[in-house]
């Protein structure tokens, strides 16, 4: 596996773009990724309640596991509007399959923003001519930077991988800095690849790659009702086709997992106001679900949390993180490893003596600017 350039238009046959259409001021608010071709498609979302309109109708859509392209807003979330968000959603959709002269329900969509207002649909229907016109294979850096709302800045990657004789690529794009809290964590990121593979396998390795980066980072504990993980593979690598029983599926999963990592790792050292970023090591727990509670709880307490960013060693908040659980422990069942909290990479290893399991959760401290940043965000 190689790292490579051109984030989700480094695959064969995507092409991206990003513009300003009016929803923000004088930033880019509005996102295409488009494949040339009908690409399998599976996707996860936030378990929040009230699931934003664009949520609801691209779980509809992916019903299919098909999907061609991706339109994603920012700056209006499109959520708790009622009727008229699903009849928004459906129209972004619809515009925007017109556009390409394909099938609405191979347009998968995503907003993030701000909740409850409506969305501005004839500023987006307005704005879709340029959009399309605009799409292009070095188009990926201006759509990573149309989906940003506090982020402080664009988040993409591409890696390549060996599938037989082919060389499959994947590229993905990210946005998130608050509201960061697993179950998918707050945020949008899409992934494309060329890889052939089925949509048992694509399902799969996402939900796999998933849960061990996206659920497992968290800011403020905070769930938003926007969450979207989408990922396209449309086959133009032309690899022997990728199964779960395959030999190359562990290859492809191996490049998914390390986008998806990469991916979540720059949603936590961009987290909002953040001046360090915390890695908690969970080892030695009963199951892997002990080890993920143990180093969440630490990772959303706001003592420890604030004694990062204070640069005062308190371990003992730790332990009482721990503790809150309410798990049978003993004091000789746990011991605490940390580096100094004066540099801005912190490692917490929680070592238990209670079985082989364990987890890595990643956070960030908190600060005043986290609560300036959110007093005024309106």
């Amino acid at each position: 596996m190689k790292v490579i350039h051109g984030g989700v238009c480094a695959p064969s046959g995507f092409v991206a773009s990003g513009i300003n259409c009016g929803i923000k001021k004088n930033k880019k608010d509005l996102a295409l990724i488009y494949s040339q071709v009908p690409a399998v498609a599976s996707g996860l979302f936030t378990s929040n309640t009230f699931k934003a309109a664009p949520v609801r109708l691209s779980k509809k859509y992916l019903g299919r596991g098909r999907a061609q392209a991706i339109i994603a807003n920012s700056g209006n979330a499109n959520c708790f509007t009622g009727t008229y968000g699903l009849i928004y959603a459906e129209k972004m959709a619809e515009l925007t399959a017109k556009a390409l002269a394909i099938k609405k329900q191979n347009v998968l969509i995503a907003s993030t923003g701000i909740i409850a207002r409506p969305l501005p649909i004839e500023r987006i229907e307005k704005g879709l001519p340029k959009l399309v016109k605009s799409l292009s294979e070095k188009g990926n850096l201006s759509a990573a930077e149309a989906i940003l709302t506090t982020d402080t800045f664009v988040k993409e990657i591409a890696v390549q991988v060996k599938i037989g004789s082919s060389s499959v690529n994947i590229g993905a794009m990210a946005k998130g800095a608050g509201m960061i809290s697993p179950r998918v964590s707050t945020m949008l990121c899409f992934i494309t690849t060329d890889a052939l593979i089925t949509i048992e396998a694509l399902k799969y390795a996402l939900a796999a790659a998933a849960d061990e980066s996206f659920n497992n980072i968290t800011v403020d504990g905070c769930m938003s009702t926007n969450d979207t993980v989408l990922i396209l593979a449309n086959g133009l690598a032309k690899n022997p086709c990728i199964s779960l029983r395959d030999k190359s599926f562990s290859v492809f999963c191996e490049g998914l997992n390390y986008v998806c990592l990469e991916m979540a790792k720059s949603i936590v050292r961009d987290a909002e106001g953040a001046t360090k970023f915390i890695e908690i090591n969970v080892d030695g727990a009963r199951d892997d679900a002990m080890a993920r509670e143990i180093g969440l709880s630490v990772a959303n307490s706001n003592l420890f949390k604030t004694a990062v960013y204070g640069e005062s060693p308190n371990w003992g908040r730790i332990i009482a993180a721990v503790g809150s659980l309410g798990l049978k422990m003993k004091d000789d069942d746990i011991k605490i490893k940390f580096s100094s909290f004066r540099k801005k990479y912190v490692k917490i290893d929680i070592i238990l003596r209670m079985g082989k399991a364990g987890s890595r959760i990643y956070t960030s401290d908190l600060t005043p600017e986290y609560i300036k940043i959110n007093a005024e965000y309106s």
